[in-house]
């Protein structure tokens, strides 16, 4: 079984094996091969090969911090960030296009100037969603040399809720892209700090041959901007402050059991209010957690598998250079009765902590749970060395739903595909998402790349069993511990237990933050293994309704 966290070598750390999307190894490579014409296609001739392309110079992008202090990182790389970067091998083909069809723009494009203009320009992918996922999604098709179409409903930089903790797993996809430097002014951090029961532990992220031990920390503010520039300058266009109001079904392909064939989508300028039609031959649905556009589609959230609730705010600290991220795992309500969740503290390296609250659908009471109290009370709680009062807020927390665990699907069909939140890739073990989209957005590229290249629609469908060997198991596994730790006594007894061991919590560590070894089998491997054998046995049901 192909398992992206365990045992599948990551893009660039070896050879590709097996034969394309069927290959029995994880195959990223979205490079266009110089295949027959592809058989959704019959009327277009073979794609023509290109010269190598000159990889784009990688401009690092300044962030601007809310509150000045100290850089704590500088731009040097250290050896570890060295060994993680992976040689670039995208070269490709350029799919043929009619001669009247303007080149590909490497810049943010401009609305049409009317709403009637037409538009007879066929792009190879239109992604809505300029997010991780669809952001890597971009990169890694234009870098191939595909015509790529990005439509975000909103401009960069723009503010999105989030926890803003880049993990091992993230970083290592951002270095893939070639982007952490672009993360030097950001805050690094070393490893987690866990509190459950009145005792805390520190961890260090562990040592592992494909992911680095280090994270980051940095608003989504700063850091979708930067990626999805990078998309921009790898040669996607990007349609920024633009909505899709609507995807165009393909009435000639005749019904999908899945999701619809569409031919494109109808897009909104949302400053001048003019709409016009992007094609594509195919779409890639990458619009979050709430992900309208998939919902227009008929896509829906499985009500027995984990949603998430989170609720994230700032404040100014002094110690917003602390070398550890903070996770406390028995938060509780106002009269003091534990909940089904977790609560945060991220130091920003700004002046600034991101604080924040999640809970589960895993027990009945979180539907009783007024998040905006279960945060106030999470605040006055909290070690009073991270200095949270209200002269130290920095405004009102925002939040949203966090659909884990492969929660929503169809995630492939007809022409489409989903990718990150909006496919329900949240990890339920710790709630993290941005790692995963950049994971799902790479893994759509390269299905979208081999059904550009004669696979058709059965790369698509070959994307969503890679999905499920990636992650389907180890999701199994962690909606099972989920609702077992939302069980107060049982969620006392395994935190209780596990903080009075150091060896414990780091392997426990290993398995929730996906960073177990495909090298050794150590106590993380084998406590892993074990509990999927455990979690194949139980019922794979985890919301009450």
């Amino acid at each position: 079984m192909v398992r992206f966290y365990h045992v599948t070598p990551f893009p660039g750390t070896s050879k590709v094996t097996g034969s394309g999307p069927c290959g029995e190894t994880y195959d990223a490579e979205v490079t266009p091969s110089a295949a027959g014409s592809p058989p959704d296609h019959p009327d277009k001739a073979a794609p023509t090969a290109r010269k190598k392309a000159t990889p784009p110079k990688k401009a690092a992008v300044k962030k601007t911090p809310a509150v000045k202090a100290p850089a704590k990182v500088t731009a040097k790389e250290t050896p570890a960030e060295k060994a993680i970067k992976a040689p670039k091998k995208v070269t490709g083909t350029v799919p043929p296009r009619p001669a009247a069809t303007a080149p590909r723009a490497t810049k943010a494009a401009q609305p049409a100037a009317t709403a009637t203009a037409p538009d007879s320009r066929v792009h190879d992918v239109v992604i809505v969603g300029g997010g991780p996922a669809g952001s890597s999604c971009a990169y890694w098709l234009a870098e191939a040399g595909w015509d790529v179409v990005v439509v975000e409903k909103k401009h960069f930089p723009r503010v999105k809720t989030c926890g803003d903790g880049l993990t091992p797993r993230a970083v290592r996809q951002l270095a893939d892209m070639g982007l952490e430097p672009a993360l030097a002014g950001s805050h690094k951090y070393s490893g987690l700090r866990a509190y459950g029961f009145g005792q805390s532990i520190e961890m260090q992220w562990p040592e592992h041959p494909n992911f680095p031990s280090y994270g980051y920390t940095i608003t989504r503010h700063d850091l979708d901007g930067i990626v999805a520039d990078h998309a921009v300058k790898a040669g996607a266009t990007l349609l920024a402050g633009t909505e899709v109001i609507a995807p165009i079904t393909d009435e000639a392909a005749g019904p999908s059991p899945a999701l619809a064939n569409l031919t494109g989508v109808t897009v909104k300028d949302k400053d001048s209010g003019q709409s016009r039609s992007i094609n594509a031959r195919y779409v890639v649905i990458a619009d979050g957690a709430n992900s309208r556009v998939g919902r227009m589609l008929g896509t829906e959230r499985r009500r027995d598998l984990p949603l998430g609730m989170a609720l994230r705010g700032y404040y100014t600290s002094d110690r917003h250079d602390d070398p550890f991220i903070e996770s406390h795992l028995d938060i509780r309500d106002a009269e003091g009765n534990m909940v089904p969740g977790y609560g945060w503290i991220f130091p920003m390296g700004d002046g600034r902590i991101n604080v924040g609250v999640g809970l589960l659908s895993t027990d009945k009471r979180w539907k009783g749970v007024n998040t905006s109290h279960l945060m106030d009370t999470f605040v006055d709680w909290a070690p009073k060395s991270w200095g949270m009062t209200p002269e130290t807020c920095l405004g009102p927390p925002t939040g949203g739903k966090l659909p884990m665990g492969l929660s929503v699907g169809p995630r492939a069909g007809g022409n489409v595909l989903l990718a990150g939140d909006a496919a329900g890739t949240i990890n339920p073990f710790n709630g993290e998402g941005i790692a995963y989209g950049y994971e799902t957005g790479r893994l759509a590229a390269a299905a979208l790349g081999h059904a550009l290249t004669g696979g058709g629609t059965q790369s698509l469908r070959d994307y969503d069993r890679q999905l499920n060997d990636a992650y389907g198991a180890y999701y199994k596994v962690a909606r099972a511990f989920v609702h077992l730790i939302s069980n107060p006594q049982a969620m006392k007894v395994c935190v209780g237990l596990g903080m009075r061991s150091e060896l414990l919590m780091s392997q426990l560590l290993r398995i929730m933050a996906n960073l177990m070894r495909p090298d050794s089998a150590g106590p993380a491997e084998i406590g892993f293994r074990a509990m999927e054998l455990v979690s194949r046995l139980l019922p794979d049901t985890a919301e009450v309704a």
